[in-house]
């Protein structure tokens, strides 16, 4: 990770426009088809939130916008992208968890359930904010929900998404998310973009 001189960037009229707006953050709703992705977890036994947090990590990765990120007052670059996941720990409380992301699914899964499991046991968070872009999950998978909105602590400026209970209508088997930005790292075209994106990477379990 390095700062960079927003003047320099893409970025430099959204860094001017909304660094300083008392609330920089803007939220997308998108109904997902997950059909494919529900149907390959149990034909190869692997957690559904797990795959959804892959897909988003994959999305992203093609986004550039997103290997960039407002942190404080400077603009921020990174090498890597990492998804955070929230996990219930053994003292009944939750804990975050950053994962590395990784395009070998196989290395992401074995990741996943190693730190995953690790978080849970030491009631203690993995971070990864420093050497990474981190996009944050919350998958309240219990719960039907329409969508949710993020809240803005005006500390942390990271993208992220949540999502509740998929639904199930005859052949298909959809899920609601919302994906919160901040303007300054991308614009509304850029988020609809890699939620696009998204759609495409849970289509091509159907391949695998």
């Amino acid at each position: 990770m390095k700062e960079v001189n927003p003047r320099e960037t893409s970025r430099s009229y959204a860094y001017e426009m909304w660094m300083k707006a008392p609330m920089p953050m803007v939220t997308f709703f998108k109904t997902l088809d997950v059909s494919r992705l529900v149907l390959f977890g149990r034909w190869r036994k692997l957690k559904f939130n797990m795959l959804m947090c892959w897909c988003i990590g994959k999305a992203a990765s093609h986004v550039k916008e997103f290997y960039t990120l407002p942190v404080g007052d400077r603009l921020i670059q990174y090498d890597n992208i990492a998804v955070n996941t929230i996990v219930a720990n053994r003292e009944g409380e939750v804990c975050s968890c950053d994962i590395p992301f990784s395009e070998d699914l196989h290395a992401f899964n074995s990741d996943y359930l190693r730190l995953t499991r690790q978080v849970a046991e030491s009631c203690e968070s993995h971070d990864l904010s420093y050497g990474s872009m981190v996009i944050g999950t919350s998958a309240l998978a219990q719960y039907d929900i329409d969508g949710a909105v993020g809240m803005y602590s005006g500390i942390f400026n990271n993208p992220f998404m949540i999502w509740g209970r998929y639904r199930r209508k005859w052949l298909r088997t959809t899920l609601t998310v919302s994906f919160q930005f901040h303007h300054t790292q991308m614009d509304g075209a850029h988020a609809s973009r890699f939620l696009d994106l998204l759609q495409k990477e849970v289509d091509a379990f159907g391949l695998f």
